[in-house]
């Protein structure tokens, strides 16, 4: 775990793969004003330029709000543009080596799925968070690994490093995880897709200060 780390905590703010910067940008403005403060930036499809210019832009804009950056999967690119963290999933870089890459500074976060051995080995290899799910069906990632809640309560007893609680994670059924005890929930499609994004962002926010 990074040195500067306190827990996380809140809604994280994980980005559509949208092509055009104006948009996109103008999307992660909406939710950072609602009171998001940790934004992870996944293009999976984007050609790399493209992605160097929209991971920077977003990392100007997160800054502007007093927010964190985290870029989905390349170790490289988030050392590159000076982003604050990785995120890494089952088939990315080996979490030791991203820590000893990105130092005690950034963050990095691992994606561990249904697995809370490997929850338990993330921490290990410095890792500040841990992700769990999909915790309900995801339009995002449909075919993905279902975890049951009482995971994310197992997650906690087992790492001292802040839970993520992700997949088909909606307002309505947030209070669900987060009584199980995640942190965080990561959040796609119910935010960005939303009519009032920065209504939504800080609808969710208010949910961890109710649950404090």
């Amino acid at each position: 775990m990074s040195k500067t780390n306190k827990t996380l905590r809140g809604l994280y703010a994980i980005t559509p793969a949208d092509n055009l910067l104006p948009r996109l940008s103008t999307l992660v403005g909406l939710a950072l004003e609602g009171g998001t403060r940790l934004v992870q930036y996944r293009n999976k499809d984007a050609p790399m330029p493209q992605k160097r210019s929209q991971a920077a832009e977003l990392l100007r804009i997160c800054h502007a709000h007093d927010a964190k950056l985290i870029v989905n999967d390349d170790v490289w690119l988030a050392i590159e543009i000076g982003a604050d963290g990785v995120h890494l999933g089952r088939a990315d870089a080996d979490a030791v080596m991203a820590r000893q890459a990105l130092g005690p500074k950034r963050l990095l976060g691992v994606s561990c799925y249904d697995d809370i051995e490997c929850a338990v080995m993330a921490e290990a290899a410095g890792a500040d968070y841990v992700a769990i799910g999909s915790m309900f069906a995801s339009v995002t990632k449909p075919r993905a690994t279902r975890a049951p809640l009482d995971l994310i309560t197992e997650t906690k007893r087992r790492v001292n490093v802040s839970v993520v609680a992700i997949g088909g994670i909606k307002l309505e059924n947030a209070s669900e995880v987060l009584a199980a005890g995640a942190d965080m929930v990561a959040v796609v499609s119910d935010l960005f897709d939303a009519m009032d994004i920065k209504g939504r962002a800080t609808a969710f926010q208010k949910l961890f200060d109710r649950d404090r």
